[in-house]
């Protein structure tokens, strides 16, 4: 019929026009046309049926079965109704209706009804694809209760699926839309290989780190890293195909490239979340001039600290049978081994953090000296509290410490510290 009306506009204008209304006066012509008009109409109704029946299916269908998930203890379904799986599936409804009734429609006339097929397939081709993705992200909120949701990055992998699905897609979509075989299509995205790599580089490396960081348990979410180059120390909240989200303690959150854990250094506490103990290491920088031997008076007033009794009565027998061995002269202070108060307070510091409830008792314990500097002589407590939270692991290193700088001067010992204002102001005004 086209061919025949640009056949005749294609003539002489008077000609055309003559030919024209006779081929309109013909009943031949007639009859098509109005067989083709009943057509039209029949599909019309076949559109109203389609549209009742996604009516019926989103406003009935669908409410029904959104009390009947809201009933179920089930986690699944709650799920896969957020991310609207249900409400995207009942879109093939009306799709499969214009789908079955286009032929009936249009009997006679297999080029538009052809056509409408190719419609319905293409869009419930698109609807199933969204409905998937739906699906996977429903699948990602299920699996996120789980152990091995932290172990390994979930979303990535469900991301390459979702890439692989949209690709699989167009390859199937775009040669039907213009009448070509796929290979055509896979033919030319051979030759752009070199161009998709450019354009994917991120997410190509992205997966291949994102498989690293699982098969090597490199970092999990709910770690705890630290990536000075990124500005991050926090917890891990997110692994995804191409970045990875801290959450720090100030609350702000840094996005870093998921390949970048791969490339550069960053430091995972969770080996500390997984022992049991965190690491107390600090130092009190003791006055030199204040360390000296025990005298006898010293000796006493020391035996009165419970904790130290045994050790001091038991020091004082190694160190008598060690001086009477080699007949050493006592009237001298230098000569043979003697207590000295610094000595006698590493040992109460021991003493006294054996006896904390709050110090792991089988992990490193050490009381030691650093080298000595300009601001004294270092006394470093190197141990683990029991007790992994961060107030809490503060609040009994502030404990310890408290305790410490409060016994020294029992000790006869005394903290360095550079003199303050206080100190020249008493030198000042001293008589």
């Amino acid at each position: 019929m086209i061919r025949e009306i640009l056949r005749f506009l294609s003539k002489e204008p008077l000609k055309t026009m003559d030919a024209l209304r006779e081929w309109l006066n013909d009943p031949q012509f007639r009859q098509q046309a109005t067989d083709l008009g009943m057509r039209l109409l029949v599909f019309c109704g076949v559109l109203v049926l389609a549209w009742i029946a996604g009516v019926v299916t989103r406003r009935i269908l669908l409410r029904v079965l959104e009390q009947i998930v809201k009933r179920t203890k089930t986690a699944w379904d709650d799920a896969l109704h957020e991310r609207k799986v249900f409400s995207r599936l009942s879109y093939l409804v009306p799709a499969l209706v214009l789908y079955g009734a286009a032929p009936l429609a249009f009997e006679g006339y297999e080029t538009l009804a052809g056509g409408v097929q190719l419609a319905a397939e293409i869009f419930m081709i698109l609807i199933g694809l969204l409905a998937v993705d739906g699906f996977l992200t429903a699948l990602v909120d299920i699996c996120r209760p789980y152990e091995f949701y932290r172990r390994m990055p979930v979303r990535g992998f469900v991301q390459v699926v979702k890439i692989l699905l949209y690709v699989i897609t167009a390859i199937i979509v775009v040669p039907t839309l213009v009448g070509k075989s796929p290979t055509v299509l896979l033919g030319g995205m051979g030759a752009m290989t070199a161009v998709l790599i450019l354009v994917f580089k991120d997410t190509i490396l992205g997966f291949v780190a994102g498989i690293q960081l699982s098969t090597n348990q490199m970092v999990c979410i709910g770690d705890w890293i630290e990536m000075p180059k990124f500005g991050a120390d926090g917890d891990v909240i997110d692994i995804t195909l191409t970045t990875v989200k801290v959450s720090n303690w100030d609350k702000t959150i840094t996005t870093i490239p998921t390949y970048a854990l791969i490339s550069d250094a960053f430091k995972n506490w969770r080996g500390m979340q997984e022992s049991g103990g965190r690491r107390i290491k600090r130092a009190i920088y003791i006055d030199m001039t204040s360390v000296k031997f025990c005298t006898k008076a010293m000796v006493e007033k020391y035996k009165k600290i419970h904790c130290l009794k045994d050790y001091i009565e038991q020091k004082e027998i190694e160190l008598a049978e060690y001086n009477a061995a080699r007949q050493v002269d006592d009237s001298v202070l230098v000569n043979g081994r003697r207590m000295t108060n610094l000595g006698t307070f590493r040992a109460y510091i021991a003493a006294y953090l054996h006896g904390h409830p709050k110090v792991h008792q089988h992990m490193t314990f050490l009381i030691r000296h650093l080298a000595p500097t300009a601001q004294g002589l270092p006394i470093e407590i190197y141990v683990f509290s029991n007790d992994q939270v961060w107030a809490n692991y503060e609040a009994i290193q502030a404990d310890i410490f408290d305790h410490m700088l409060a016994v020294i001067p029992e000790f006869d010992l005394r903290v360095f510290q550079n003199p303050t204002g206080a100190d020249l102001q008493r030198l000042t005004f001293s008589p």
